[in-house]
Formats: C-alpha cells, structure tokens, sequence
C-alpha cells in the first residue's frame, strides 16, 4: 500500500473542520479515512500563527473575566447583606 498525496487544500479544509467548525479529529479521520495523527500533523503545519491583536484580545478577555468575577463577588455579599439587614428590620 502506497503513501496517499492529499493536496494542500484538502489539508487546510480537514483542519478548518478541527479548528473552525469544532468537529472531533476521531470523526473527521474516519470521515476522510486519514489517520489521526496525520491530521493533528496538518494541524500543526496548517494553524495560523496567532497575531499579536490576537494576544491583545486574550489579555482583555482574561481582564474582563478578573473584573466579572469581581463584580459578582461583590454583588453576592450585597445581596447577602440586604437580606441580612431584611430580617432584622421585621
């Protein structure tokens, strides 16, 4: 049995089905009939570098969560204050 050639367009279309539209590397081989390990190697070879906005977006994102998290936290032990306050005004 011969080393199957695949085009580098159907590489690129394999890994967009791992990477964009988030199906299994298990279905997507199967589906193709390529190995695995093939696919997580055109997944490597195929993946665009991230940019540097990109990691500008990761560090927002990470800042915005820190901050919800916050938020959150103090929102719950107001809420918990108001019933605390609550229940001995009655």
């Amino acid at each position: 049995m011969g080393k199957a050639n695949f085009t580098d367009d159907f590489k690129r279309d394999a890994v967009l089905q791992i990477t964009e539209r988030g199906y299994p590397v298990a279905e997507v081989a199967a589906r193709l009939r390529i190995s695995k390990y093939s696919l997580y190697d055109w997944k490597k070879r195929y993946m665009k570098p991230a940019t540097g906005r990109d990691d500008e977006q990761a560090a927002e994102v990470r800042r915005l969560k820190r901050e919800l998290q916050r938020v959150t936290e103090e929102r719950d032990i107001l809420k918990k204050a108001a019933a605390y306050f609550a229940k001995d005004a009655k």
